[in-house]
């Protein structure tokens, strides 16, 4: 991390788990294990735990996000659910191109960026994941993915919009599996992404993201990764669902 530059957040990714009473559990136990950090703290949850979100973190340090959006403002699409719709509520962040995303539900670069589009026109802050699949990285072209999915994100992104993104960095090898980059690889990555950032716009603006690592970080590796140079923070998956391992990356961070 970089504190001079650039801010430091953890931001958790719930994912498909947590009913409404027990999000409510793990918010109430979160508020005061985290009340003093000197980092942004985001929760992203579930559409159906967004209220109960909203209203226990009102006047707490925690923001809130959801996990994904849809590109358009309203219309036939079953299931969706549009960034308006998340403003309204009092949303301040959204996860766009996760990797299950992509995988699952058939998101593609061009897809990301129409949501970061609307996510932006609606005043959301956008936490934009990119990574590459383990073959890609075997094959030597990580920076090449890595770069593309960047650069078609961020495709029609003025310099001042940039202020309301983070990137983060998941490589789709290392999320869920218990596989992690080494800290050395996650910041290597990292720090290209910031280059590409670099070309696009300048060296200010990049210098100025926060660029997330995404994949598995925890409790005990959070020190490591989080103490490199171009590590910003975490997009935290499984780590998220327990406050007290939530807590400790945070603090980690704090640092």
């Amino acid at each position: 991390m970089n504190k001079t530059l650039r801010k430091a957040i953890i931001a958790g990714n719930w994912k498909m788990n947590k009913t409404r009473p027990e999000a409510k559990a793990l918010i109430t136990d979160l508020i005061g294990l985290v009340k003093d950090a000197d980092c942004g703290v985001v929760i992203c949850v579930p559409y159906t735990n967004l209220e109960t979100a909203l209203e226990l973190t009102a006047g707490t340090n925690i923001e809130v996000g959801a996990e994904n959006c849809h590109w358009a403002k309203s219309g036939a699409f079953t299931g969706e659910i549009s960034a308006d719709m998340l403003a309204e509520m009092g949303v301040g962040y959204v996860v766009i191109g996760h990797s299950e995303r992509r995988q699952y539900f058939g998101e593609t670069d061009l897809t990301v960026n129409q949501r970061v589009r609307a996510a932006l026109d609606a005043g959301l802050k956008v936490i934009l994941c990119v990574g590459e699949l383990e073959a890609q990285r075997e094959f030597g072209i990580t920076e090449e993915i890595v770069g593309m999915q960047t650069k078609v994100a961020l495709q029609g992104v003025s310099e001042q919009e940039l202020k309301r993104i983070i990137i983060a960095y998941e490589p789709v090898w290392a999320i869920g599996t218990g596989k992690t980059a080494t800290s050395a690889q996650a910041n290597e990555v990292n720090h290209y992404i910031r280059t590409v950032v670099a070309k696009l716009y300048n060296t200010a603006a990049a210098d100025a993201l926060t660029i997330q690592y995404g994949g598995s970080m925890n409790a005990g590796n959070a020190d490591e990764l989080l103490a490199q140079e171009d590590v910003d923070g975490g997009l935290i998956g499984g780590a998220s669902l327990k406050a007290a391992d939530f807590a400790t990356i945070v603090k980690a961070a704090s640092k």
